[in-house]
């Protein structure tokens, strides 16, 4: 059956499988449909140029297909990596951007753990015992709690 409508859409089947692959990408996390649903594209359009040639046929289109999926994932995996670098590389590490930052403790460090107010946040911070309005310094960031150290 499936060969049946393969055969009456002809080089069509190709473009519809891409579209299907592309609206697939949609529901399904992730990028790597787009890829397999460019390559079914492209093997639509190369199969609107050779579909009357005999050595078209569905044998070599699959190995094409299987090719062509494998080149747009690996160009796709290029471009998508050099897109990758951003402006704020802290972004979505939060605590590490605020190594070397100055603070004054809200409550002060005793048995090594106080709090001190960075922006609109409170951080539990872990130090030496020090007095609630010292100023301290940010040294690391682990697991949402900072070191700090007398500024």
């Amino acid at each position: 059956m499936i060969r049946a409508i393969a055969l009456e859409l002809g080089p069509w089947t190709w473009w519809i499988l891409g579209l299907v692959f592309l609206g697939l990408e949609i529901l399904v996390p992730g990028v790597f449909l787009l890829w397999i649903g460019l390559a079914a594209l492209a093997l639509g359009a190369l199969s609107l140029m050779m579909w009357d040639m005999a050595i078209w046929g569905w044998q070599l289109q699959l190995l094409v297909f299987a090719i062509l999926s494998v080149v747009f994932a690996i160009i796709g995996r290029r471009v998508s990596s050099a897109a990758g670098e951003s402006d704020q590389p802290m972004l979505n590490r939060r605590t590490e951007g605020f190594v070397g930052r100055t603070a004054t403790l809200e409550e002060p460090i005793t048995n090594g753990q106080g709090r001190i107010r960075l922006d609109d946040t409170t951080w539990i911070v872990r130090g030496p015992e020090l007095p609630a309005g010292a100023r301290v310094r940010i040294v690391a960031a682990q697991s949402g709690s900072l070191t700090v150290e007398p500024a």
